[in-house]
C-alpha cells in the first residue's frame, strides 16, 4: 500500500517542489493552501503523515496542530523559517513529531518523512493487544472476542483496556475508577460494578468463560490464560 502525505503550505512553488519530490520517492501526495483547508482535509481523509507550514492563511500551523491532536495521531513534520529553539520546543510539546527549518535539503526531507512514517507504523502495531481470544485495536477502538466484535461503550472499552494493559495486576477499584472516569474515586463502587457487569454480560454472549476476575475487597484482574 502506498503511503499518503498531506502538504499544508501556502507557498505555491515550495508546495509543488515538495509534492514532486515525494511523488518521485513513491508517495501519494495531496496538498492544501490554507490551515482551514488543511484541517478539513485531515478530518475527511486518512493520511500517513502531514507536512505542515506554520505561517498559513486563515488558521495558523500551530492551530492546525492543536486541533489535529484532539482527534488523530497522524505524524506531523513542521516546516518553518523560524529557527528558534523555544519555538521548536513549543511545537513539539503541542504534538509535532519533527521540525525542518527552511531552507532545507529535499533528500533530508524525504528521509525524515520515511523515518516518521516508519516509527508511526511501529507504534500502531504496538496498539494491538491480544489476550486469549480477545483482540483490542486501540487505534480503531474496536474489540474482537472469538472473531466477533464487542459493541462496547467508551467506559466499558476503557475498563477492558486498563485490565488488558495490566494483565498480571490486581487493579483496585479506586485506581480503575480514576483511570476510566478521570476523577477522584467517590468510594461508592455502584457505578463501577454496573459497568463491569455490563461488560461481562456482553462478553459472555460470545464466550461463556469470564475473563474478568473479582478480587473481593480489592478490585479486578484478568483471569490467567490457563483458564481458557
Amino acid at each position: 500500500m502506498v503511503d499518503t502525505v498531506l502538504i499544508i503550505e501556502d507557498d505555491k512553488d515550495l508546495r509543488l517542489m515538495l509534492a514532486e519530490t515525494l511523488i518521485n520517492a513513491g508517495y501519494r501526495v495531496n496538498s492544501a493552501y490554507t490551515g482551514a483547508d488543511g484541517i478539513r482535509e485531515i478530518r475527511s481523509h486518512p493520511y500517513d503523515l502531514v507536512l505542515l507550514d506554520i505561517m498559513l492563511p486563515y488558521k495558523s500551523g500551530d492551530e492546525v496542530l492543536r486541533e489535529m491532536r484532539t482527534f488523530c495521531e497522524t505524524p506531523v513534520i513542521i516546516i518553518s523559517a523560524k529557527d528558534i529553539v523555544s519555538t521548536k520546543i513549543d511545537l513539539l510539546n503541542l504534538g509535532a513529531d519533527d521540525y525542518i527549518t527552511k531552507p532545507f535539503d529535499l533528500g533530508e526531507m524525504v528521509a525524515r518523512v520515511e523515518s516518521n512514517i516508519r516509527r508511526s507504523k511501529m507504534r500502531l502495531e504496538n496498539k494491538i493487544i491480544r489476550y486469549g481470544q480477545i483482540v483490542l485495536d486501540d487505534v480503531s477502538k474496536r474489540v474482537m472476542l472469538m472473531n466477533s466484535e464487542l459493541d462496547l461503550t467508551s467506559k466499558e472499552y476503557a475498563i477492558l483496556f486498563t485490565l488488558l494493559t495490566n494483565p498480571d495486576e490486581v487493579i483496585t477499584k479506586a485506581r480503575l475508577y480514576e483511570t476510566v472516569w478521570c476523577e477522584e474515586y467517590p468510594g461508592n463502587e455502584g457505578i463501577l460494578k454496573t459497568h463491569i457487569s455490563n461488560l461481562r454480560s456482553k462478553m459472555k454472549k460470545i464466550c461463556q468463560e469470564d475473563y474478568i476476575e473479582t478480587v473481593w475487597g480489592l478490585g479486578y484482574r484478568l483471569k490467567k490464560l490457563s483458564h481458557f
